[in-house]
């Protein structure tokens, strides 16, 4: 099939989809995708979640306004066939790749899923297919790894064969499809004319700007958006910590500070989590390892927000000294265990690392996550005899909570906010003392 017959098989929604990796990214897209008219085949190879998927669950805990319905209609309808079969994609014209690109100990890209995702579409792609990455990648990783590991176990050529781009995704848990919708998107293509035939798809789905470029260019705008945001974050937690160190209040200087035109400081606190920026900065610094190129800035925002849920910790260990308690021993609920809020996402949180420091102290931790489900439960039950509770997610459930009953259950009555979910005058008159990220005392 050439391009010009394609772009004419997507106008009329004729044309035959299928989305590799059905997780935080791939659900959405194939969920819309099949909304909007297409017939689409979702490949997911984790039984447990193909397993909800078939069933039209939505193997997501978190908040995700309108997904599950959207899900189960689709799934209902038969618009969304989801498998684990790759037999299935030999008459697919476009397939797009959604699956994890993590990083390792050393901060090296492991594509392991990419390239069994490759391998195996590889084997049963029609000639003529178009396939979209929308993973993210190290820069240059298309043209160094994806086509000629894609040539390779097709037996075709690109622009010949088949078809080949990037666009990378740009949602975040909590607000996937909206996203998806509103976001714009960089559409990059191995020639124009396979950039202008993925917009043209992706203009079904996204009401948003979409730019056209190279797929290099396309790798580069992706990592540099999320290292940009790591910086950012960085700077912002090491004002959190100066302020804490002189007495100041980080919440107050920040507010005054985007006071003034131009400067817009983030927001501080207990860690970065997730999937992207922990590790998309390691994904732009690995695509120049090997050249004459000495990084600084990337790796030490890195080290400053890895470093965060130590500081953390260290907090909860002036907090309980303060009171004469021992760490060694004492109980310590933890409130919040996804990286972000009103998500379940719990991929790289920074409280997984608390409550392993806490073990490591000899301290018994004891976890809330309203959206974790091996977590949830009463946090006011949690708290009895509790001798410190550390606030690590902005759950909406957290901000309407009744201090007066957490407190009546702590034996120590310490709150430790990670977050600068509460003013420190309000804990103090619910009887609790207050430590706070940024928080000088």
């Amino acid at each position: 099939m050439k391009l010009t017959e394609l772009r004419e098989s997507i106008h009329h929604r004729q044309a035959k989809l299928a989305v590799i990796g059905l997780g935080y990214v791939g659900l959405p897209v194939a969920c819309r995708f099949a909304e909007v008219g297409f017939d689409l085949v979702g490949v997911e190879v984790n039984h447990a979640r193909l397993t909800a998927i078939q069933t039209g669950n939505l193997p997501i805990s978190g908040h995700e306004p309108g997904l599950a319905e959207l899900l189960s209609g689709v799934i209902l309808q038969k618009k969304l066939v989801a498998t684990s079969e790759y037999g299935l994609l030999t008459d697919r014209e476009i397939i797009l790749i959604c699956v994890e690109t993590p990083v390792d100990s050393e901060h090296n890209p492991q594509y392991q899923a990419l390239r069994s995702a490759i391998i195996a579409l590889g084997s049963v792609m029609k000639t003529g297919a178009l396939v979209i990455i929308e993973s993210t990648l190290a820069p240059g990783t298309m043209q160094d790894l994806v086509l000629p590991l894609l040539e390779q176990s097709s037996g075709k050529k690109v622009n010949d064969g088949f078809y080949l781009g990037i666009c990378p995704e740009r949602v975040m848990p909590g607000r996937l499809l909206a996203n998806l919708r509103s976001v714009s998107r960089v559409v990059g293509g191995m020639t124009l004319d396979t950039a202008q035939t993925m917009a043209l798809l992706y203009r079904s789905i996204v009401e948003a700007e979409l730019d056209l470029t190279d797929c290099l260019t396309a790798e580069l705008v992706k990592t540099v958006e999320n290292a940009y945001r790591d910086v950012q974050i960085a700077f912002a937690n090491e004002i959190a910590l100066i302020c804490e160190a002189l007495g100041g209040d980080v919440w107050n200087v920040r507010d005054l500070v985007n006071k003034s035109p131009g400067r817009q400081m983030l927001m501080p606190g207990a860690g970065v989590g997730g999937h992207c920026i922990p590790k998309d900065p390691w994904l732009l610094a690995y695509a120049v390892k090997d050249r004459d190129i000495h990084l600084e800035i990337i790796p030490a925002a890195r080290s400053v927000n890895t470093s965060m849920p130590v500081e953390v910790m260290k907090l909860i260990q002036r907090a309980l000294n303060s009171k004469g308690v021992d760490i060694a021993g004492a109980r310590i609920l933890v409130m919040g265990y996804a990286y972000l809020e009103e998500s379940d996402d719990a991929r790289n949180s920074p409280s997984e690392i608390l409550v392993k420091r806490l073990v490591e102290s000899g301290a018994n931790p004891i976890v809330h996550d309203p959206y974790v489900r091996e977590y949830r439960g009463s946090p006011i039950d949690m708290a009895a005899g509790c001798d410190a509770v550390v606030f690590m997610v902005k759950h909406h459930d957290y901000l309407e909570m009744d201090l007066q009953c957490l407190r009546n259950g702590l034996r120590t009555p310490i709150l430790v906010d990670g977050r600068g979910i509460f003013r420190p005058a309000v804990v103090r008159s619910a009887g609790m003392d207050y430590w706070g990220v940024g928080v000088g005392r």
